[in-house]
Order: C-alpha cells, then structure tokens, then sequence
C-alpha cells in the first residue's frame, strides 16, 4: 500500500528536477519578448507587382522568406518573423543592438543587375537632355564624398534589359579592392558562371556595369573573358556598408516592393521598467495569496502554497523546453494562473471541510472532498483552457504570450491541484497516523 505513495512522491520529485533543470540558468534559458528586452517592432506591406498580378499571398510569402534569411545572417536572437493577412509581414527583434542597421537591411530592395554600358558619347548626351534611346536608359554612378555622403555623379547611359541578375548568386562576402577599401565579391552558381563567361567573352573592351537597386555602384571595362563565376562590387564602402551589402545579396532580392508602415524601437531602458513593475505586481499578489491561505487553512494552506509554487514551477520549464517567448501580458498570464491554482484548492479545501462536518472521518472526507470538488475544478479550468489555446492560435504577438502561460499554467495547475496535493495529503495522513483535521 505505501509502496504506490512512494512511487507518487518519486514523481513529484522527478517533476521538479526535471523542471529545474530547463530552467536554469534562467537568464539563459527563459526568453524574453520585445516588450521586456528592448528591440525593433515593424510591420512591412508587400505590393502586388504588374507583372504578377493576383498572387499577393505568394508574393508575401517570398518575401518573409527572404527577410528570414537575411536577419539569420545578422545574427539576432530568437526573432518572431510572421505573416498577418494576405500582404502583412511583422518582424520582431528582440536584443537588437543596432536597430536602424537591422531596419535598412529588412527594407533593402537588393535588386542587383549587370548592364552592358553604351560607348557612344553623343547618344549618352541625348539621354541626359531627355532623349533616351529606345531599348536603353540613363543610370547615375554614386560616389562618396569627403563628407561620406552619396552623389550622384557620372550619368552612364546603360541598356535596360540586363545581361544577368543577381538570383544567380551563390555567395556575396567582403573584401578589398587594390585601393585598400572594403568592396565585395560575388560567387555565382554554376549557370550563372556560365552566363558571366558568355558575357564577357564577346564584350571585350565595353563597360559593363553593376546596378544595385537601379544606382550604378561600379562600371569596370571588361579586359578579357572571366570563368569561374567571380565578380565584385566597388565603391568606397565602409566595412559596415559592405557587410551589409553582402548579407543582402547573399539572402536574396526582395521580389516585390515592400512598403514599412509601422516600426517601433523598444529601448532596454523601457525594457527593464516593464520587467521591474511587471514582476513587483506579480510577487505582490502572490504574497497576499500565500499569507491568506496560510492564514485561513493553515496546513492545508502550505499545502496550497506548495502545489502554487510548483505550478509556477512547471509553467516556466515548459516554457524553457517549448522556447516560449515571455512577455509582459505572459506575466500576467502567469499572474492568472497562479489565482486560478489557488481557486482550485480552495474548491477541494472547503469541500473537505464540508465532509468532515457531517461526521465523516478525516480520510474518508478527504477522499469525498477531492471527488467531489473535481468536477467543479475540471468545468472552470477547462473553459478557461480552451480561451487560452484560441488566443495562442489565433492571437498575435503579446497576445500569443498571454495565451501560452494561461494555457500553459492551467494544465500544471491540474495536475498540482489534484495529483500532487492528494498524494502529499494521502502520505501525511497514513505515516502520521492522524486522526482529526484542523481545516
């Protein structure tokens, strides 16, 4: 008979090992949302191109995989990078350290093209008193200045179909020109290498020139024919600016035009206030609850205080071993479930109570106490569950969050609410031997 209440403690025990162990080192293994750790909120719209109308949501989708790929390359943390509606892209990225960086290189178009150079001088000045040629168009070469700010220089009159785009690159990383500034190279795949070769091949001595985004970034004079499927890019970048060239082209050009209609930068500063208060109300609440049910159930109310900290237990490490997010409405999520742990132990204790006052013995209305008190817990954190999944489903952002830890906190709480208080209670009352209840 002792044997199963020691095999029901065993599992108590392993729970919270197991649950401890997720956990720590916290700092590490909770994370923590935008609201709490600073970072960039934005909202990006996706426009439908004429050349493929009617494909908006795949369209979108392109996109968010692109933008994907780019922050991956940035290297920021636990990004939230989702799709709302048909054309909506939201980007979270908490802990960013450069958000204006992060900013440019999630709008950057990126489209990079390679446009054979027009040598004929007296059409090039046509184009610039507003006569363009049929089939070709004016471009302007930018350089920087003393200053380090972009102009406009040189107009380059360049054909308008390119020879060659930049979904053939393979690899884009930095390097230097033979000037000592930061430029960078291109690796194409193996059709693209093929093309390059072609191209080059019969346009010996004509310019061919680098569009990025329609800006002429360089236009060198094609010397021989070039295998192998190298080329680079320069223009007196900074090394920043060339990284973040390359991680765009390394990702990918955007396949439509994509419009930011909202962005928002959470400081740390904001960040550790929400944290701070959030917490403060949290542990406040949690105190009163612990003292009163201390107070007012005294045994039983440890007992209650014991399942409220275990649950809160079992929600942050299943929140750790799911890589939930925490945010400041998760914190309240968690302050919900912790007034619902001690709703369903009140439940129980006043039903016990009730048992014991019609003559029954201690075992035997503690026995009729949780039975008859479970239907009333099931029907409360059940409906309450089901709110809980929707919100997570269909919520976005902090409200996802809210809908995590209350669903999340309201199955732990069931299983401490019952199985973990009725097994202590069980162990207590036969080890001990007790015969009258104080409730």
């Amino acid at each position: 008979m002792m044997r199963q209440y020691y095999y029901k403690l065993l599992v108590i025990a392993a729970v919270i090992a197991a649950c401890i162990y997720l956990i720590y080192p916290p700092e590490k293994k909770i994370r923590r949302g935008l609201d709490l750790q600073g970072g960039v909120h934005v909202v990006l719209a996706v426009e439908e191109t004429e050349k493929q109308p009617g494909v908006i949501s795949d369209l979108a989708d392109r996109v968010l995989e692109v933008i994907r790929n780019r922050i991956d390359s940035l290297g920021v943390t636990e990004p939230v990078i989702q799709k709302e509606g048909m054309d909506r892209i939201i980007v979270d990225l908490p802990g960013v350290q450069d958000p204006d960086k992060a900013i440019e290189i999630i709008g950057q178009t990126a489209l990079l093209e390679f446009k054979l150079v027009s040598d004929d001088e007296e059409l090039t000045q046509k184009a610039v008193s507003g006569e363009v040629p049929e089939g070709y168009e004016l471009l302007y070469h930018k350089e920087k200045d003393e200053r380090g700010i972009y102009r406009e220089t040189d107009p380059i009159l360049v054909k308008k179909e390119p020879e060659l785009t930049g979904k053939y690159i393979k690899d884009a990383y930095v390097g230097y020109d033979s000037s000592g500034f930061p430029d960078v190279n291109l690796e194409l795949d193996k059709e693209g290498a093929a093309l390059f070769e072609e191209i080059t091949s019969k346009n010996i001595n004509r310019r061919l020139a680098i569009v990025l985004d329609g800006v002429v970034r360089s236009a060198p004079s094609i010397r021989e024919r070039i295998g192998g499927g190298k080329a680079n890019i320069t223009g007196r970048f900074t090394v920043d600016e060339a990284r973040t060239l390359a991680i765009v082209l390394r990702a990918g050009a955007l396949p439509a035009k994509v419009d930011m209609i909202y962005r928002e930068v959470v400081g740390p500063t904001l960040g550790r206030e929400n944290i701070t208060q959030g917490f403060r109300a949290a542990t406040y609440g949690a105190l009163v609850v612990l003292i009163f049910m201390l107070v007012y159930y005294a045994a039983f109310g440890f007992l209650a205080d014991f399942a409220l900290g275990m649950n809160i237990l079992i929600l942050l490490g299943v929140m750790a071993m799911m890589r939930g997010v925490l945010t400041l409405p998760g914190i309240a999520g968690i302050a919900l479930t912790c007034g619902m742990a001690v709703d369903a132990n009140i439940l129980i204790f006043e039903r016990i109570r009730e048992e014991i006052k019609t003559g029954k013995s201690p075992k035997s209305g503690i026995d009729a106490g949780y039975k008859r008190a479970w239907s009333a817990i099931i029907d409360s954190n059940i409906t309450t569950l089901v709110v809980g999944v929707i919100l997570f489903f269909l919520g976005e952002g902090p409200i996802k969050g809210f809908g995590l830890t209350l669903s999340i906190g309201i199955i732990a709480n069931l299983f401490t609410a019952v199985f973990v208080t009725k097994s202590i209670v069980d162990w207590v009352m036969i080890t001990k031997k007790i015969e009258k209840v104080r409730i």
